[in-house]
């Protein structure tokens, strides 16, 4: 493992390798392309998660067949992370079947919900009374068994796993009619494989990171924009103001949020994180998540309302963000290909009081969802480790929120602050960590009216 200033040291050569351009002085609004541009790019990305990413897990799971069965409107989980950006829900009953024959490939047969773009070979009963060949009703069931009959697999994977929800996508009703269709015998190789599903949706492929790290540069911009007096007027502007001021934005760039806005004010005189009008000498905190081209952002940063007269936060403000960065850069050293969530949580819990610092730990996997499929490194709630979901692998080629806050005593309040933070970084393929696009290291300013 490198010292940690060497590891930080590597991003701007990384970035370039990756073809992704040089940091703007200040983040900038990074405009999507147009919706079948950015269809094009989705759909390259799928291509790839299905031909490169899905054989390897299967072969490493040990699964030469998988059935994924969903209706409209109940669809897998996996479902989003398998289909064509033009494809919205399940048609009446899509079933998909993935057959891996070895040296041929994994063969990807689609029962009903379309090809998605040529990428799934769209099966047709052979009923010469039917020329669209349209599979529905029984007569798919029935093509599902003709197909894992001659397939003759050894090992049948379905999503049933009562803690994943990633990996628990095949609704009770479903598996009924599933088993019912397929007979004892079959059902009798039906396996449950909760990584497959799991860690398909969450491996990243290079050629997310260019455009993902746009994203992520707009999100700070926006930011930027929303603590400053372009948003906020103090002694008039609501923290809910601020909140549905990021909305609107949003909605304007042709993105959408995955949660609403979380604005809050932090003063001298209270006692916490709390709601209201913003006020001159405020400190300010947001967490916000957009949803652009599929991949989902999480993003705390903190801002600082100037008095007449100031031109930076109190000193307590300045050390307390301080300690921030620093835990981040534990949490960074400790994040380790191969070490379980919870002995990420452990390691770095460790370091912070070794350091003699206070703080929490809480970062999560993030990328076709905000709280992603793989490892939890701890809950604002659980310090001590997280059953399960806590005890599944970092690896390569990953995206996490390293989402976390330090308390510390901001002497000027005669108080304690929590500085929450969280910052989305990426695991190469070989493990190594860099900051998606840059962390906050300095206070979002409102200047004041003098």
């Amino acid at each position: 493992m490198r010292p940690l200033h060497r590891l930080l040291a590597t991003v701007p050569l990384s970035l370039a390798l990756l073809g992704l351009p040089a940091f703007a002085a200040e983040p900038q609004i990074r405009p999507l392309p147009s919706l079948r541009q950015q269809a094009e790019e989705q759909q390259a990305w799928l291509a790839e998660r299905l031909t490169r990413v899905l054989p390897a897990l299967m072969r490493e799971q040990g699964v030469d067949l998988w059935i994924v069965s969903m209706r409209e409107y109940a669809e897998d989980p996996v479902f989003f992370s398998m289909v064509s950006p033009t494809t919205f829900a399940a048609r009446r009953r899509t079933v998909w079947v993935f057959h891996d024959r070895g040296e041929i490939g994994v063969v990807r047969w689609a029962l009903g919900g379309g090809s998605q773009g040529g990428l799934f070979e769209a099966y047709r009963t052979p009923d010469p009374q039917d020329p669209r060949g349209e599979l529905v009703g029984d007569e798919q069931w029935r093509a599902l068994r003709r197909l894992v009959e001659q397939a003759k697999p050894k090992v049948i994977a379905v999503n049933v796993d009562p803690v994943h929800a990633f990996s628990d996508g095949l609704h009770a009703g479903e598996r009924e009619e599933l088993e019912a269709a397929l007979g004892p015998e079959l059902t009798a190789k039906i396996v449950r494989r909760p990584e497959l599903p799991l860690r398909y949706i969450e491996t990243r492929v290079p050629a997310m990171l260019p455009r993902y790290r746009e994203i992520q540069e707009t999100v700070h911009a926006l930011i930027a924009r929303a603590f400053s007096r372009e948003a906020i007027e103090p002694g008039t502007t609501t923290v809910e103001d601020v909140e549905w001021w990021l909305r609107q934005r949003v909605q304007e760039l042709g993105m959408t949020v995955w949660f609403h806005p979380d604005v809050e004010r932090a003063a001298a005189g209270g006692e916490g994180w709390e709601k209201g009008v913003i006020q001159p000498g405020d400190a300010l905190w947001v967490d916000f998540g957009v949803v652009a081209m599929g991949l989902h952002t999480d993003t705390q940063h903190l801002g600082y309302v100037l008095r007449p007269g100031e031109v930076a936060p109190p000193q307590g403000l300045l050390d307390c963000l301080r300690v921030s960065n620093r835990f981040q850069d534990i949490v960074l050293a400790e994040l380790q290909p191969g070490r379980t969530g919870n002995e990420v949580l452990r390691a770095s819990r460790a370091a912070l009081a070794a350091a003699g610092l206070e703080g929490t730990l809480y970062s999560h996997p993030v990328g076709d969802h905000g709280h992603g499929a793989g490892p939890l490194i701890g809950l604002w709630d659980k310090q001590d480790g997280v059953p399960v979901r806590g005890d599944l692998k970092v690896r390569p080629s990953t995206w996490f929120s390293i989402e976390l806050q330090a308390t510390a005593k901001i002497p000027e309040w005669n108080r304690t602050l929590a500085c929450r933070q969280e910052e989305d970084i990426y695991l190469d393929e070989k493990g190594e960590r860099h900051w998606v696009y840059r962390r906050q290291t300095a206070f979002h300013l409102v200047k004041s009216r003098d």
